[in-house]
């Protein structure tokens, strides 16, 4: 069994489902703060990267360098780790089978799907014993944690979840949400909203593991660029291109504006499965001079697109709290979204921005037209926007409770880390 020491610094392994990855941002934003922050940390992504079109930036690049990517490893290692770990850790085994089986029991192929999270979690354990790790932290509470989880049963190390929502909340039954929550030493919520969820389904003894560590924006990186008049208005928005995501919805509210004679274009940033619904709409709508699909763009590239809005726009149907919202606030931009999970906690409608409806098209075509039309409302928005991200979602503050609330529970940061040597196998 491994147990943090209470004498001296924990080195952490943080288990993401992907990382580094465009569109998490804040993963690779926390876990290099606490590394600043005195916490030793190695990372393991279950899945390969995807780099960008042009690469990672250096930072990046340097943090998949060190990454251990559980389903890159050789069959071979795979094997020989396996037959190793029977033979000196049959109770790992034994322990893992255990618990992976009674996840979907008469289930033969949910049980087959159990058995392959249940190898990742004896390679994952296993890199952890080489790495001297004795803390594992999971973002996410869906299959990613479902590895964490074994890992922890079955190698007998303490873990702990950072939960998003809304996926996990949709069904909690399939997705083991309450064996995890009970197997966690604590977990992070990002959100009163999120926190509220799992109260919902968690015992009320085992409410005070549930702490709310909201997600931040570099603040000082994500500034207001100089005000620039602007003939045609220029409206952004940013997120992988999913109906989820309410793309569809804005552009038929972009459509609407247009037909009224309103000056707008519109930049959407992100890729993904529905890109070609979305092309589709534009050609049948002739729309191409006034909607632009730039795809996935590095940070910088979002940055400085962002720095030409007017307004930002995210219409979701299902969201937790959005980074891409913070970050457009940050840098002094009028946003609209939806009164959806968390979203109300950063935007107090009419005060930090405007909140619709979800799917309601109608609503939103009329509140992109009064901030259109009104930009003195607009700039009102804007600061007071940027004003709430300084106050409650700053990074380096929020990252500060972060590493305040692992403290609280045991995981104990030191001195900037140096790196582990590898322990042979």
């Amino acid at each position: 069994m491994v147990t943090p020491s209470n004498s001296g610094p924990t080195r952490i392994a943080y288990l993401l489902s992907q990382y580094p990855a465009i569109s998490h941002t804040f993963f690779l934003n926390e876990v290099l703060l606490m590394r600043e922050r005195g916490f030793s940390i190695e990372t393991a992504s279950v899945n390969s990267i995807h780099p960008p079109a042009g690469g990672f930036p250096e930072d990046e690049m340097r943090e998949a360098a060190r990454t251990f990517y559980i389903k890159e490893t050789p069959k071979g290692r795979i094997l020989k780790i396996l037959l190793e770990t029977l033979i000196r850790r049959p109770g790992v085994v034994r322990r893992g089978l255990s618990a992976a089986l009674a996840l979907r029991p008469w289930d033969l192929p949910g049980m087959a799907y159990s058995l392959f999270y249940l190898v990742e979690a004896i390679l994952l354990g296993e890199w952890m014993q080489r790495r001297g790790c004795t803390h594992l932290h999971v973002h996410f509470g869906g299959s990613v944690a479902t590895v964490g989880m074994l890992t922890s049963i079955a190698w007998e190390i303490p873990y702990s979840l950072t939960i998003h929502g809304p996926e996990e909340f949709y069904d909690v039954g399939s997705s083991f949400l309450e064996q995890k929550l009970r197997q966690a030493s604590f977990v992070t919520c990002i959100s009163d909203f999120c926190r509220s969820q799992l109260y919902k389904i968690a015992p009320v003894t085992s409410w005070g593991k549930f702490e709310v560590c909201r997600l931040g924006v570099r603040t000082a990186v994500f500034t207001p660029p100089p005000e620039t008049a602007r003939e045609t208005l220029h409206i952004v928005s940013v997120g992988r291109l999913h109906p989820a995501k309410g793309q569809m919805i804005l552009l038929g509210s972009i459509r609407e504006l247009l037909d009224r004679g309103l000056q707008v274009r519109l930049s959407i940033v992100g890729d993904g499965d529905g890109r070609s619904s979305l092309e589709q709409f534009i050609e049948t709508h002739d729309m191409k001079g006034s909607v632009t699909l730039h795809g996935a763009l590095s940070h910088p590239a979002t940055r400085a697109l962002l720095g030409t809005a007017d307004l930002f726009v995210l219409p979701s149907f299902a969201e937790g709290v959005p980074v891409a919202l913070m970050e457009a606030m940050s840098m002094r931009v009028a946003c609209i979204s939806t009164f959806v999970a968390g979203i109300p906690e950063l935007i107090e409608p009419g005060t930090q921005g405007l909140l619709v409806p979800p799917s309601s098209q109608t609503h939103l075509t009329e509140a992109m037209a009064s901030l259109i039309e009104d930009a003195s409302h607009r700039k009102a928005l804007a600061t007071a926007g940027r004003e709430k991200v300084l106050s409650s979602y700053d990074l380096y503050t929020n990252i500060g409770k972060l590493s305040k609330v692992f403290e609280r529970h045991g995981v104990i940061g030191s001195s900037p880390e140096t790196p582990a040597p590898e322990v042979a196998s």
